[in-house]
């Protein structure tokens, strides 16, 4: 039977406090859970933290600050007052139950308890470990800030205010998991982002029922986004400040969760993945040029091994031009298969890379290259162009700029390798087919995927194929429908 936690106030009696706090919290017994119990004008003051999420050079200038009460300070009857206007701090609050000083304390924070008050003193004192902003291995630039998101919600939440000074940004907190009581902050700018989709994402995110979310943002994505067994990514993730600020400026919707680098941007569609922060560093032209190669590396790495295949199957379907595309001599394996066992070679290297250490991942990627590749096409096992085909594929997967849409590409492209392997030229069709319908069906969060290819609007598709100069971008996306279209100052209209 589930255990249930019955609220209960906090008790004017300290020594009730302090055996709650053993029982509940494990003071006493976990060493990591701090205890300090002063005598201010004759009155017990407990004070309780965890020793390894606090900057302790702040709780000794605390504890000196209230000791030093006894040779200043005379009137016992007001003992509380004075106590919270000698608290040094800047974060100063008041708690009314024994479970909210709990999370205060499980959450990095002081709780001072005075004997005879029922309310308790939270002093904001967070000193989460963790490391400094760096930029993202994931999204670098040739040009622009080396900062990024780190697992620490309060830094995160910093460097997004640092690029939006506006009094309307909101960042809204909340928690989520039974035990692990995460942190997790909804971040929009008030006259911009649509109250439907804040109130949607809110609602969502208070009904999770869950121990905890240890896994973060993504555990957190399958609650709000429930994609099933679809392996196209519903929402974006970024790293980057300024590609967050940004969005939020278009009118979307930043989720920040606690322990993760990683920020959610929603609502996104197919296009917002293929986007990079690169091209907004280079001139108009250059950024377009940019963008259309990866258009053709992200159409490649889906297209080209099941249209290779379907040519070499049945090569009448190529035009003189290009009749000299497949093997000029039949292997010991049939086709397919040594397309197969490259795209799977391919992975195992992939992995092999994310596993292996710094140091050894430079060698291994040559012995790969070099050795393996070439001693396949001697002993027979792969042709010259089924390497050549597969590692375009594989270079088209690797310039995707999102992790997760160059996965489900590979996926995709598998899928329409095997019908095609199965079925030639009508299953090659059919299987085009259902995975473009399947991607007109998709919606994130009731946004519609390939927006604003289908459906079609003339405008943001200009602005999705061409990087229009920044004084010219002068409206908001229609497809998260802000509440202001219109992004440049009213005197500039």
């Amino acid at each position: 039977m589930e255990e249930r936690i019955v609220t209960q106030g906090i008790s004017s009696s300290t020594k009730e406090n302090a055996a709650y706090m053993k029982e509940r919290v494990g003071v006493g017994t976990s060493f990591d859970v701090g205890f300090r119990e002063i005598v201010i004008l004759k009155t017990n003051v407990q004070l309780y933290y965890v020793t390894g999420l606090i900057d302790s050079l702040i709780i000794q200038d605390i504890i000196e600050e209230l000791v030093n009460l006894n040779d200043h300070e005379k009137e016992r009857k007001k003992v509380a007052e004075i106590i919270q206007n000698r608290l040094i701090h800047q974060q100063v609050n008041t708690v009314k139950t024994m479970d909210e000083a709990v999370d205060q304390i499980l959450s990095g924070l002081i709780v001072l308890f005075i004997d005879g008050e029922r309310t308790a003193f939270v002093v904001d004192v967070r000193s989460y470990p963790g490391r400094s902003p760096q930029e993202p291995d994931t999204e670098r630039v040739i040009r622009g800030s080396r900062d990024g998101f780190t697992e620490n919600i309060i830094e995160n939440t910093a460097l997004t205010r640092r690029r939006i000074r506006d009094e309307r940004l909101r960042h809204e907190m909340l928690k989520v998991g039974e035990r692990s009581k995460t942190d997790v902050c909804l971040a929009y700018i008030k006259d911009i982002a649509d109250d439907g989709l804040v109130k949607l994402l809110r609602d969502k995110i208070e009904e999770i029922e869950i121990d905890g979310i240890t896994m973060a943002e993504k555990s957190l994505e399958e609650f709000i986004v429930k994609r099933n067994w679809n392996p196209y990514p519903m929402v974006r993730y970024t790293e980057r400040p300024d590609v967050a600020a940004n969005h939020l400026l278009e009118g979307h919707v930043l989720i920040i969760v606690d322990t993760s680098p990683s920020v959610i941007i929603v609502p996104t569609t197919f296009f917002h993945h293929s986007q990079h922060a690169e091209e907004h560093r280079q001139a108009p032209v250059i950024g377009t040029f940019i963008r259309w190669i990866r258009f053709l590396a992200i159409f490649a790495s889906i297209f080209l091994l099941p249209t290779w295949l379907l040519f070499v199957q049945d090569p009448t379907l190529l035009p003189k031009a290009l009749s000299f595309i497949g093997p000029n001599e039949e292997g010991n394996i049939p086709v397919v298969v040594q397309l197969i066992l490259g795209v799977i070679g391919i992975e195992f290297l992939r992995m092999a890379a994310i596993h292996t250490p710094t140091a050894l991942s430079t060698a291994m990627g040559l012995i790969a290259a070099v050795l393996i590749g070439q001693i396949a096409i001697d002993v027979g096992l792969l042709g010259p162009e089924v390497i050549l085909y597969t590692s375009i594929s594989a270079i088209g997967s690797y310039v995707t700029p999102s992790y997760e849409l160059s996965v489900a590409n590979k996926v995709a492209s598998l899928v329409l390798l095997l019908s095609t392997a199965f079925f030639g030229l009508i299953g090659y069709l059919i299987s085009v087919t259902l995975f473009v319908l399947s991607l007109i069906g998709l919606r994130s969060l009731q946004t519609p995927y390939l927006w604003p290819f289908i459906p079609f609007n003339a405008k943001a598709m200009l602005t999705t194929l061409i990087r229009i100069p920044t004084p010219l971008a002068n409206t908001r996306p229609s497809i998260v429908h802000p509440k202001n279209t219109y992004r440049q100052p009213v005197k500039n209209r």
